[in-house]
């Protein structure tokens, strides 16, 4: 449960973020932020693969760039859904969803595959040495 807690806090860093780098984006309060971003990551998991699989010829014609038009209809589905997020147009989407993806994944590299936060330790006494021999007489 925390590390779907803290993927739509990902989520809702990305959000606030493309307000603030994209103009034509806006919520009414915080409340709307993290209603939008759990909507987001519900419709993520579960209309965004749909849609994939339906545009794919679009996607490989397009050399994967149609993902982003993906990306913006899912903002604009959410938009539509929530009443306090506002989303001017094509182009603040397409935006919008180019700084939400750019958040989580690089938030990716700090979270691992479970939604917690990872730290790896490398301990050098960890693996067995072989003995030292002398070489010469």
């Amino acid at each position: 449960m925390s590390g779907f807690l803290i993927r739509v806090m990902i989520v809702a860093a990305g959000l606030w973020l493309a307000e603030f780098v994209v103009s034509g984006i806006r919520f009414e309060g915080p409340g709307t932020l993290l209603a939008a971003a759990l909507l987001l990551g519900i419709v993520n998991a579960v209309v965004r693969p749909i849609a994939i699989l339906l545009t794919l010829p679009f996607t490989i014609l397009s050399l994967g760039l149609f993902l982003l038009v993906i990306n913006a209809a899912m903002l604009g589905l959410v938009s539509t859904l929530l009443g306090g997020f506002t989303l001017a147009g094509f182009w603040p989407a397409i935006a919008g969803g180019v700084v939400v993806s750019l958040t989580g994944w690089v938030a990716s590299w700090y979270i691992g595959p479970r939604g917690r936060f990872e730290v790896l330790v490398v301990r050098d006494d960890a693996r067995p040495r072989p003995p030292r021999r002398r070489l010469g007489p």
